[in-house]
């Protein structure tokens, strides 16, 4: 009896649109880990910042084109491993802590498992959380502010030259930050509330003007910052929320 191969075809087809951005940004990874081996770590830095771009795309596409599927959730998870989890590890251990030994790739590793446990609660956590909070930082950040290290500092090795020995302690504490931080409980705020279609004052769109430009002139610099206050804000966050809660028991028990 010949198999129902139309069938058995349907069955196993999946959307081709929004998994050539997801398989993009596996490539992104992967050319990463590549460039970083052969010691190439600008063109490492920015093919994670490219997968980071590909990878916010892919769901808006799915999205818009009604295109989602399982296999694409999973498939995706699987990308922000390689080009969020286990390249950034790679970029910094090869480019700075490897110096370190066994501390080098010990951090690297905190950092990779960190992003898989990141991954890992957060799709087990899908539709039982807050969309407008994540709970961690979020792996694609987490890889940016390490690529976005490696990025300046390369990018302005002459004006960093004064501070050169600390770079690689740096990188070892921001590694470390980013692993431990992605599976920490502090919130970040999504951007899933922010809509395009909204009204918003002439001067927001000034503003948007300013920040292009000083992305189009400092593009490393400009990204480096950004991810570097959202990785922080999240603290802060926190902290503005612990102290409020301390004020108001105070204010209660008086």
């Amino acid at each position: 009896m010949q198999p129902d191969r139309p069938m058995n075809l349907r069955r196993q087809s999946i959307y081709l649109l929004p998994n050539l951005f997801t398989l993009a940004a596996l490539f992104s990874g992967f050319y990463a880990i590549v460039q970083a081996m052969n010691n190439r770590f600008e063109q490492a830095a920015v093919a994670i910042f490219a997968a980071l771009i590909l990878d916010g795309l892919d769901g808006r596409v799915a999205r818009m084109t009604h295109t989602q599927s399982s296999f694409g959730a999973e498939f995706d998870s699987l990308s922000d491993m390689v080009s969020f989890g286990v390249a950034p590890a790679l970029v910094a251990y090869e480019w700075a802590l490897k110096d370190f030994g066994k501390l080098g790739w010990v951090v690297a590793f905190i950092y990779c498992a960190g992003a898989a446990l990141r991954l890992a609660r957060f799709n087990t956590n899908v539709g039982s959380v807050d969309k407008r909070w994540f709970q961690g930082l979020p792996s694609p950040a987490a890889a940016a502010l390490i690529a976005g290290f490696v990025w300046i500092s390369l990018e302005y090795a002459s004006d960093l030259q004064p501070i050169a020995s600390a770079l690689p302690w740096l990188m070892l504490g921001a590694t470390l930050f980013g692993g431990l931080t992605m599976v920490s409980n502090v919130r970040f705020w999504s951007f899933k509330e922010f809509h395009m279609r909204r009204t918003v004052p002439f001067l927001a769109l000034l503003a948007v003007v300013l920040i292009i430009s000083l992305l189009a002139a400092k593009p490393a610099l400009v990204l480096f910052a950004f991810f570097v206050c959202y990785a922080l804000s999240g603290y802060i966050y926190w902290l503005n929320c612990l102290l409020r809660r301390n004020k108001t028991s105070k204010s209660t028990k008086n």
